[in-house]
């Protein structure tokens, strides 16, 4: 219940901060909807950590108030069998998190931002007006007769955006295409002319025209999210081909994806190490739940400050070892009597 309330909230800032798009571009509500889903995955892998950690807490933390934990453990059950099921559901949720984290939140992260582009600039977002004159961006202007899908006929093109190069093109038809850049009109039996240096006049059979329209102003960012999980394994065997930026972020994407899910079993194991050692010791006042929160601020926040410094693999290995050290430690002192 908890997962899926903080991952609805966290869906919902998601629709917020992505309003623009929708208003900006002409983008049904469905394909809206769509686009934000494909978002939820990756929130909850970023949630789910503590979402156990904070079910474990109110559990244990409801036991120990109401003495069941103390009347158990008078009846003669150790802290691991009180551990039991908690453990259980940590290392399930574990392989859970480690398949959302390795296949499924690359697959729909590489999906969101390939939609997401395609209805800024591919083809999704465009409807040129039949007998009118259609602004595609600045200083770029196209007039069609008929629109027949992605096909035109009886077009003028007028193409400013380099004013010591202007282009005029005229077309007996066009058909829109979708490139690695944007949207592309190829244009057949028509004449170009162009304004620089000099005037040039032509005539063409077949002439493409790429129209650019991606926002000039948006920087490219290196998006590892999306990369596939083989892939980027493949791709940190060569560092030599990457800035040392991108190449620190393949490293810390390797360790979020391959580490973070095993976060849930150490914080499991802090809720529980914790209160239920805790709940042995008679004092009216417990500083268990706090002492438990306060253990799992840090070491989260170790976590995530380790994974977005380290440089390398042999960082990466030293960081795993540590986590599993961890692990170990929280287990024994479980497990010791």
């Amino acid at each position: 219940m908890l997962l899926l309330v903080l991952t609805g909230l966290a869906w919902m800032l998601q629709i917020l901060s992505m309003l623009k798009i929708l208003i900006q571009y002409n983008i049904s509500i469905g394909g809206f909807l769509g686009i934000t889903l494909m978002m939820v995955p990756f929130i909850a892998s970023l949630i789910i950590p503590f979402a156990v950690f904070i079910a474990a807490m109110f559990v244990y933390n409801r036991l120990i108030s109401d003495r069941e934990i103390t009347v158990m453990m008078g009846a003669g059950m150790s802290p691991v069998r009180l551990a039991r099921p908690a453990l259980v559901l940590a290392g399930g949720i574990t392989a859970l998190h480690l398949a959302l984290s390795i296949w499924i939140v690359p697959l729909t992260q590489e999906k969101f931002y390939q939609t997401q582009w395609e209805m800024r600039y591919g083809l999704a977002h465009l409807a040129l007006q039949e007998a009118s004159f259609n602004q595609l961006a600045d200083d770029l202007v196209v007039f069609v007769n008929r629109v027949n899908d992605r096909d035109i006929s009886q077009l003028m093109l007028f193409d400013n955006r380099n004013p010591k190069n202007q282009t005029v093109a005229l077309a007996e038809k066009g058909k829109l295409v979708s490139t690695a850049r944007g949207m592309s009109i190829v244009m057949t039996n028509g004449s170009v002319q162009s304004y620089g240096d000099t005037f040039v006049v032509g005539t063409f059979d077949s002439f493409d025209m790429d129209m650019n329209i991606s926002d000039k102003q948006a920087k490219f960012t290196f998006k590892v999210r999306k990369i596939s999980t083989p892939q980027l394994l493949f791709d940190a065997m060569r560092p030599d081909l990457f800035k040392k930026s991108e190449y620190k972020m393949l490293i810390s994407e390797i360790a979020n994806r391959f580490l973070m899910p095993f976060m849930n079993l150490m914080l499991v194991l802090i809720a529980t190490v914790v209160l239920l050692r805790m709940s042995l010791l008679r004092r009216k006042i417990s500083m268990a739940a706090p002492i438990a929160t306060l253990s799992m601020s840090a070491a989260m926040g170790m976590f995530m400050t380790f994974s977005g410094v380290i440089e390398s693999f042999s960082w990466l290995a030293v960081m795993a070892v540590a986590e599993f050290i961890i692990i170990a430690v929280l287990a024994i002192l479980l497990v010791k009597k």
